[in-house]
């Protein structure tokens, strides 16, 4: 279930009707789609198109969109740093960045022309539309794991162009939630010191 936060205004949104309505204001789709039962945990990329291909030809259909692909990121991946580092800069794309997450969860910074940046964090189950032209940035959460369902209207228009702002420096690239540390990390809790 996805999470946004309004960092600026100290905002948490929870429920799937408080963030698809606060995404709209912004053109961007939000939708929860089952996941429970569909694939197994070693399904392939076909065996996932094949589970979501109703939704997937109903997107199709719904923003001219004419391929689908399945990328699976995890942190073994060679050269994986390199990779992140073209998504968590500020850019835009000439077309939609559609994402219907499998497994994991990752990050979406979205930085409105008017209002203040917002992220959400998306996960098993999420689908998400950020329209082409929307400044963004996107990271992974520490545990380094996503496998998502890409739709698009032609694989040349994904391409980042960067917008040179170094807005991303200020916001941290973390998940909402000690769930998403590293495996191993210790986690002390402090308490507020009270006057006496």
């Amino acid at each position: 279930m996805a999470l946004l936060r309004i960092a600026e205004e100290n905002r948490l949104l929870k429920e799937v009707s408080e963030i698809r309505g606060h995404l709209a204001q912004h053109g961007i789709w939000y939708e929860s789609w089952p996941v429970e039962g569909r694939i197994g945990p070693s399904a392939t990329s076909e065996e996932i198109l094949t589970a979501y291909e109703p939704e997937i030809e109903a997107l199709k259909r719904r923003g001219g969109y004419v391929t689908a692909d399945v990328i699976d990121v995890t942190a073994d991946i060679p050269g994986l740093q390199a990779m992140l580092d073209k998504f968590n800069k500020e850019h835009t794309h000439a077309e939609d960045e559609v994402r219907f997450i499998v497994r994991g969860h990752g990050i979406f910074h979205i930085h409105p022309p008017t209002g203040p940046v917002f992220s959400i964090e998306v996960s098993a189950g999420d689908l998400i539309n950020v329209p082409a032209g929307t400044p963004h940035w996107f990271d992974l959460c520490a545990d380094r794991n996503i496998r998502a369902i890409r739709l698009f209207r032609e694989k040349a228009g994904w391409s980042p162009l960067y917008t040179g702002s170094d807005i991303a420096t200020r916001f941290e690239p973390l998940c909402f939630g000690p769930s998403h540390l590293p495996p191993g990390t210790r986690v002390t809790p402090s308490l507020p010191v009270l006057p006496a």
